[in-house]
């Protein structure tokens, strides 16, 4: 309804236009001479005048998706075909990318390309035939499944990094195995692989493709199965999209990949697999570790190795170095000892001087204040007396309990080295550089080396005794 005000304006314009270049006469449907562009102006005017907006269902061919954005292509049935044309203003609204052999409904206008007097459909909408009903039955499958919790990331297995033995649920004579076996037999031609083989398209596939897939879970010794085809269209993979296989690829014990159609195309088989690839050719990488792959794995596992062992050794040289300046020498610590002792008498004995001379001053002054009292001298005279005498027993003491600090600190030093606990009568048992401790760490026959108090001998075991 909408169309037709502007199917008669588009007619009058055209008209309008086209008026003045055709000769009278030929409007008044008489005899005339035309020019080539007069005649395809006149054929335009009646093509898009008369017919306008049309719906055409065909099967698309020689499809081609210009730089500029504008689609070409020709639409065919069993008999016939026309070229068309979709711009970039339409085309930018499609949801799927139209490929040859794809059957649409398009609507469109006809118009003529009047440079070479050719006519053609310029399509405005285009949908998929049968891609409505299809779709939706995808969605609502997806929908069940997923409210099962099929598609769940928790219940998915991991993918084994270096498989030894892959299958290949495909069809043997497609396009998607010679792509997976060129891959493995690049990246790597020690995995074991076996096609099981079935069709991967129309009714009968989804049974051949489930009989298949248990085959492949079946077989010895497998470690990952590959399901998948080449892309093509939603009917073709439509067998990927069956319930009974989306249920025993979920319930399979063996991981598995799905590497259906382009990396475009999605179906149910891709949500319950426990890993999707893009195309087949990326399942095939993806199960395959290419030697370079794995020689620069190693090259980088090597350099971290040194790295850090190089990190570990400077930071234990410098661990031990901080230890060996914490640690003191037993004779250094004496050394450092005595020396405090004698600076302790140093000034002892400074300090005692300085005392006397203090006090002998002070005598001084008081005799010399007091004049010369026989007794107040005879009573500093004892004063002077007792402090000497106080002071030499307080240096004495003082002696004798650094000297016996002094000797205590030497015997304890003198005890704790292991010659001396030889000289009491114990002997240092060694095998080679190791220091014998138990019975355990000989055996009959080894030869031992015993250290005495004075000197050392050697013996030979003749029998042990763990107790």
């Amino acid at each position: 309804m909408s169309d037709v005000p502007n199917q008669a304006f588009r007619k009058t314009e055209i008209s309008a236009q086209t008026s003045s270049a055709l000769p009278e006469n030929l409007t008044k449907n008489e005899p005339a001479i035309l020019s080539i562009e007069q005649l395809n102006i006149y054929i335009k005017q009646l093509l898009e005048g008369q017919v306008g907006m049309v719906w055409v269902k065909g099967e698309i061919s020689n499809f081609k998706a210009h730089s500029s954005g504008h689609f070409y292509f020709s639409l065919k049935d069993a008999k016939s075909q026309i070229t068309a044309v979709m711009f970039r203003g339409h085309n930018s609204r499609l949801k799927f990318k139209p490929v040859d052999g794809m059957e649409v409904i398009v609507r469109g206008r006809i118009t003529v390309y009047e440079p070479r007097g050719n006519y053609q459909l310029m399509c405005e909408m285009m949908e998929p035939v049968g891609a409505g009903a299809l779709q939706k039955a995808f969605e609502q499958l997806k929908m069940k499944l997923k409210a099962e919790g099929l598609f769940e990331t928790a219940r998915k297995k991991p993918i084994p990094t270096f498989p030894r033995h892959v299958a290949i649920v495909t069809s043997p004579t497609g396009a998607a195995i010679r792509d997976i076996l060129n891959v493995l037999s690049r990246r790597a031609k020690s995995i074991q692989v076996t096609v099981v083989p079935t069709i991967v398209q129309g009714e009968a596939a989804a049974p051949q493709i489930r009989e298949a897939f248990k085959k492949a879970v079946a077989l010895p010794g497998v470690d990952v199965v590959i399901v998948g085809r080449g892309g093509g269209s939603i009917e073709d993979m439509w067998c990927f999209n069956d319930e009974a296989l989306a249920r025993l690829i979920a319930a399979s014990p063996v991981p598995v990949i799905s590497a259906v159609g382009h990396e475009i195309d999605f179906t149910i088989a891709d949500f319950v697999a426990d890993l999707r690839a893009p195309t087949p050719s990326a399942a095939a990488e993806l199960v395959s570790k290419s030697a370079g792959e794995l020689g620069n794995k190693v090259k980088s596992l090597d350099r971290m190795l040194v790295l850090s062992f190089e990190k570990k050794m400077k930071y234990l040289r410098e661990k031990m170095t901080g230890l060996s300046k914490r640690l003191v020498d037993p004779q250094r610590r004496l050394q450092d000892l005595e020396l405090r002792n004698d600076d302790l008498l140093n000034r002892l004995e400074f300090a005692m001087n300085r005392l006397l001379t203090e006090r002998e001053h002070r005598v001084v002054l008081l005799t010399e204040k007091l004049g010369d009292p026989q007794d107040l001298i005879d009573e500093h005279r004892k004063d002077l007396e007792y402090l000497k005498s106080h002071a030499a027993k307080a240096l004495q003491l003082a002696l004798e309990k650094k000297s016996a600090k002094m000797f205590r600190l030497m015997a304890m030093l003198d005890s704790l080295s292991p010659l001396k606990v030889v000289e009491r009568g114990y002997s240092i048992v060694t095998k080679k550089d190791e220091v014998i401790k138990s019975a355990r760490q000989v055996k009959k026959g080894d030869l031992l080396n015993i250290r005495l108090a004075q000197g050392s001998l050697t013996a030979v075991v003749d029998s042990v005794k763990e107790e």
